[in-house]
């Protein structure tokens, strides 16, 4: 039997058909009752469906409000049940996905039609602050997992009637609820409907987190960069939305996708927007230099060490060849090393329970930096460049954006020390080269910077005053 089978107009042969789709599963609920003579069956699942608005608004209106023969669904949904959304359906396929969803399923008998009524009953995670972007002025809550409490959150801030909001289901196995919110007249007509044709198009089995997503949304871009922003910060996602971009939600996901991204925003913080204009484009430059610290510090140290012994002061280049005098390792070996060392450490403390993970990661780095280096493995200023260089990656915003940069650390780390500084130039101009090719839904991956545009600067590295911003007309 298929799934697109239509009803039948005998109750005892659905209800055959309905658990033999859903198999012997415990939590699966069929409870038949009688209501105005008429033999009726509800269908839903135990935990997914709210009991208590079940007992409440269906059976017992049913039971009571029930005297005549002549009952049919839409006297039943108009005035008889107290529920909100309900729809009719007359096929299995549609029925039992509306029951995976935490609706419930109402047959009468001799009707080949059923009632499919959302009673959503499943537990919720409160709102909360945000986790993974903090900030110390600004609002502090973040999205959940569950989809209309996230595009809530959303269109409490963007109040506007042209706040436009599509949805869908993606996963031939999960069906996941994806939801698309932009701002008609501001976000491209053209970038709007190729990322719906592209959502309704995708062939996947299940979609468990935004990031199903992100992957297959790429246009075969071959990069280790992020090319959409994801953020649980609802006031970040209204920000993009109100300057023309698309926000995709994912049910079961806190984290949203907003669409085109470029270069700029994964090193900009929701909290630059509370804070002064001074203070924040200072913080913003300091970010561009942590970025590059992060990339290329431990780099640079292993080509002066290994290659250009001359570019470094003598006072300096006396104390570092001091401190390496025991040290049995070149520079590349001790760079790599501390390097690996400390990335599993930071692991470490993500994995464990966060009550000691913080606890273990800090006192780790310091007994084995200073181990190491008693015991003559590494050399003081190594343990000193990884520690700034560790720093210096928690300083990027996104945590999604700091992933390739610490990849691009080893990377730079072995062309250094087989090339020097002439190899470490040529790397960064070909990753300039490889970022400049790239593209977020059609829009230049460094743009307002490789498309120079001066009516664009106003918010790229510099934050100006609000009073400078052109509003937009539409």
């Amino acid at each position: 039997m298929k799934l697109h089978t239509k009803f039948s107009r005998q109750l005892c042969r659905n209800i055959e058909l309905i658990c033999g789709f859903m198999g012997n599963s415990s939590d699966f609920v069929v409870r038949e009752i009688t209501t105005g003579h008429k033999h009726a069956a509800l269908f839903y699942l135990d935990g997914m469906t709210d009991m208590q608005k079940v007992q409440d608004n269906v059976i017992r209106p049913l039971h009571d409000r029930v005297s005549s023969d002549e009952i049919t669904l839409p006297l039943l949904k108009n005035a008889i049940l107290d529920i909100g959304e309900a729809s009719f359906t007359q096929n299995f396929e549609d029925a039992l996905e509306q029951i995976l969803s935490g609706g419930l399923l109402l047959l009468l008998d001799d009707m080949d039609e059923g009632l499919v009524i959302s009673l959503p009953g499943w537990e919720e995670r409160s709102i909360s602050d945000s986790k993974t972007q903090p900030v110390v002025r600004g609002p502090q809550e973040a999205f959940t997992e569950t989809l209309r409490t996230n595009t809530t959150m959303v269109r409490r801030r963007v109040k506007d009637t042209r706040v436009r909001l599509t949805t869908m289901k993606v996963g031939e196995k999960t069906k996941t609820d994806i939801s698309v919110m932009y701002l008609h007249g501001v976000a491209d007509p053209k970038k709007v409907q190729d990322m719906i044709s592209k959502l309704k198009n995708m062939h996947v089995e299940g979609v468990l987190e935004s990031e199903y997503l992100e992957e297959c949304l790429h246009d075969k871009q071959l990069t280790i960069f992020p090319l959409f922003y994801n953020s649980d910060r609802p006031d970040s996602i209204a920000a993009g939305i109100m300057e023309g971009k698309i926000a995709i939600f994912v049910d079961g996901s806190p984290f949203a996708i907003l669409a085109p991204a470029v270069f700029a925003d994964f090193l900009q913080s929701a909290e630059d927007y509370y804070q002064s204009f001074v203070y924040s484009s200072i913080i913003r430059i300091l970010r561009y230099i942590c970025l590059a610290i992060c990339m290329l510090a431990p780099a640079i140290y292993v080509a002066l060490t290994t290659f250009h012994q001359d570019m470094i002061p003598t006072v300096l280049l006396l104390s570092l060849s001091a401190q390496r005098e025991g040290v049995p390792f070149p520079a590349f070996v001790e760079a790599m090393i501390m390097e690996v060392v400390f990335e599993i450490l930071r692991e470490a403390g993500l994995r464990m329970p966060r009550t000691v993970g913080q606890a273990v990661s800090i006192v780790g780095s310091i007994v084995i930096g200073q181990a190491a280096v008693e015991a003559n493995i590494v050399s003081a200023v190594m343990v000193i460049v990884v520690a700034i260089t560790a720093i210096s990656s928690f300083v990027i915003p996104s945590y999604t954006f700091a992933i390739p940069i610490r990849i691009l650390r080893f990377a730079f780390i072995g062309i250094a020390a087989m090339f020097g500084v002439y190899g470490l130039t040529v790397g960064i101009l070909m990753l300039f080269v490889h970022l400049n090719g790239l593209h977020s839904f059609g829009v230049p991956y460094l743009s307002p910077f490789a498309n120079y545009k001066s009516s664009e600067q106003r918010d790229a590295i510099l934050r100006f005053p609000y009073r400078t911003k052109k509003h937009r007309k539409n």
